[in-house]
């Protein structure tokens, strides 16, 4: 943790909706003047690479869908105020024992599962870029790069280590296989 006293918490919100309820949660703590209790508010999410139409287009995708990390030290109605947030459906909770009363109270993250998911974004924000394509053996592909563009064929052989694929194409009139990146071929 940065400082002492804050603590990293579990929000819950609608799936495919963090980013809304990040900001409105942003906003809460501008207009209460939560700025000293509330560190940050993240979105644990990586970059990954899709082929789309040929081109190579990058999106975010979301580690944790329908969660927001927060690095917070909750006061008073702090909990309630976030509860009640547009989008959000409340915080990871466990029932505790708070004079003689049973109450539903946040449950802070333990440090290593911290360091997991902060190491675990900082190594995708160093990382290469990862394409997020699934090619299957059988399935028709079109050549989109290279010597043999605009050639279609079926696919034999897939290896997603290298990032390869072989192609079993008609040139001449005759089934001839060709190794090809994922980055040379589009789904048909």
């Amino acid at each position: 943790m940065s400082e002492s006293g804050k603590k990293w918490y579990v929000l819950r919100t609608a799936g495919g909706k963090e980013k809304k309820a990040k900001e409105l949660i942003d906003g809460q703590v501008a207009a209460n003047g939560w700025t000293d209790y509330v560190s940050q508010v993240l979105i644990p999410a990586e970059k990954v690479y899709q082929i789309k139409n040929g081109k190579k287009v990058s999106r975010e995708r979301t580690f944790f869908p329908g969660y927001i990390m927060i690095e917070a030290e909750l006061q008073g109605e702090m909990i309630h105020m976030m509860r009640n947030v547009t989008g959000v459906s409340g915080f990871l909770e466990e029932e505790r024992l708070v004079n003689g009363v049973r109450k539903k109270l946040p449950v802070p993250l333990r440090q290593s599962e911290v360091n997991r998911m902060l190491g675990k974004m900082d190594e995708l924000a160093a990382s290469e870029e990862e394409l997020e394509v699934s090619f299957f053996v059988g399935e028709p592909v079109k050549v989109i790069d290279g010597p043999f563009n605009s050639f279609s064929g079926i696919i034999e052989k897939v290896n997603n280590e290298q990032k390869k694929i072989e192609v079993m194409v008609k040139i001449f009139g005759r089934q001839t296989p060709l190794e090809l990146n994922f980055m040379q071929v589009e789904k048909i």
